[in-house]
């Protein structure tokens, strides 16, 4: 008798032990492998440190443009360019005056009095972007200069007092090849660059 006691004492600890793991089941869930990990041993010092740190960069050595900032400066030159002339085919002198030197300022508004006085309407259709690069790089006094080349794909018309084409073509796309000097002075605290000079070549 003892020994069926046993056995009865064992089969229902097993029914116990198995309905005690359905309900845990129920209430827990299942595991499916695509849960998010959660590691315990995350070092929560560094993580701190890293939440902290400080995102703005450090001030660049002006003495030379390298990695992030050269990457950065060839963005806003690529901007600068593509406003410059889109504005100068507009005649807008507003938007130029604030992105040149006051010598460039002078000769981009000589160009469109006279643009203007022959009666030519200029017509640009800016398709982007094909190459910019940092030609040179130099630090004269307390003037920085930077020499960009830049290729960049256009569609440029103009046209006279009778609307009529007197140079370029409005169904064809030319590329064309910049060189543009920017300056800026070192010892502002301004981001700024402006055009200096539009270089030959």
């Amino acid at each position: 008798m003892s020994n069926n006691f046993g056995y009865i004492d064992i089969i229902l600890l097993a029914m116990i032990a198995g309905f005690i793991i359905l309900r845990l089941r129920n209430i827990l869930g299942r595991r499916t492998g695509h849960e998010d990990k959660t590691f315990t041993n995350f070092p929560g010092k560094n993580f701190e440190q890293f939440k902290k740190r400080d995102l703005n960069p450090s001030k660049a050595n002006v003495n030379e443009l390298v990695g992030e900032n050269k990457k950065n400066f060839l963005k806003g030159a690529e901007i600068a360019y593509e406003t410059i002339i889109t504005s100068f085919a507009k005649g807008d002198q507003k938007k130029l005056k604030d992105l040149l030197t006051p010598e460039m300022a002078s000769n981009f508004a000589t160009a469109i009095e006279q643009r203007n006085k022959n009666k030519i309407k200029s017509e640009l259709t800016f398709i982007g972007i094909k190459e910019s690069k940092v030609e040179k790089y130099e630090k004269i006094k307390n003037n920085l200069f930077a020499t960009v080349k830049i290729v960049c794909e256009i569609i440029s018309v103009k046209k006279n007092q009778e609307n009529k084409i007197i140079e370029g073509n409005p169904d064809k796309i030319k590329t064309v090849t910049d060189y543009w000097k920017f300056s800026k002075n070192s010892l502002t605290q301004s981001p700024n660059w402006y055009l200096a000079e539009i270089i030959s070549k």
